[in-house]
């Protein structure tokens, strides 16, 4: 992703050669530097390449999570919806319990 933004990799700037001229750099402490930046965009690289892998990891992650969170809520939604009817049904059961014992208290006292 951030490789397309980034003139120089490592390599480039290993193998970067300058003109010299007779009131040049000293080699030594220029070939000293670009290995400091080399280390350096090593690094860099190395950190944007975690940072992209974490990157993905969290997004299947929460990818996941969300998947999980709609299949409890449609489990949730299923048992309201089925623990709604039982408790109906249970009403139902009661109500018809208390209307035989009335019915059937009632005709045993009238023999």
């Amino acid at each position: 992703m951030y490789q397309n933004k980034i003139k120089l990799m490592p390599q480039d700037i290993l193998e970067k050669e300058f003109k010299i001229d007779t009131r040049g750099y000293r080699l030594k402490e220029v070939d000293q530097f670009l290995d400091d930046i080399i280390g350096d965009y090593e690094q860099f690289l190395n950190i944007i390449n975690n940072l992209e892998k974490e990157k993905a990891d969290l997004l299947a992650e929460i990818v996941n999570l969300k998947q999980e969170l709609r299949n409890s809520k449609l489990n949730m939604e299923v048992a309201n919806r089925n623990g709604a009817g039982e408790v109906a049904n249970i009403d139902i059961i009661r109500r018809l319990s208390q209307l035989e014992k009335m019915v059937y208290g009632l005709k045993n006292d009238d023999n």
